[in-house]
């Protein structure tokens, strides 16, 4: 009777691995970098998005929210200003004000130095300018 092996030797396994390995060196660099561009254009669609939420308020309010009141006014009724608080339609976000896509807040100014109010973040890097994937994401 004859003995049938069944199964893969040492060496095609080894074989198999090597090739997967330089297949994952390939293809890996290219989706990482995909994934910091990714968040470049999730950063740049949230800043539109409130944007037009800071227009909305000041269509409501005759006024864009100041500095102080900050981007929360877009979402919770301004305690500290009665008169504001009155008049006040929002929320004019779906949700909360969210944070950039590496976990920091957005940056708000109103006035601003470049337009009516700045509306940015500072990038990957968490630090006023920077090139390329540390660059900042601005509303202007």
């Amino acid at each position: 009777m004859k003995k049938l092996n069944k199964g893969f030797t040492l060496i095609e396994l080894l074989i198999v691995m090597v090739i997967i390995g330089m297949l994952a060196a390939l293809v890996g660099p290219r989706l990482f970098g995909q994934l910091e561009g990714s968040k470049n254009k999730a950063a740049k669609a949230q800043i539109e998005m409130m944007a037009t939420a800071l227009d909305a308020y000041r269509l409501d309010m005759n006024a864009y929210p100041s500095t102080e009141l900050g981007l929360q006014v877009l979402w919770e009724k301004p305690a500290s200003d009665a008169n504001a608080a009155a008049i006040w339609r929002g929320p004019y976000l779906r949700k909360a004000v969210p944070v950039d896509p590496w976990g920091n807040p957005y940056q708000y100014r109103s006035p601003g130095n470049k337009g009516e109010f700045d509306l940015y973040s500072f990038g990957r890097d968490g630090r006023e300018g920077g090139e390329g994937e540390d660059a900042d994401i601005v509303s202007w």
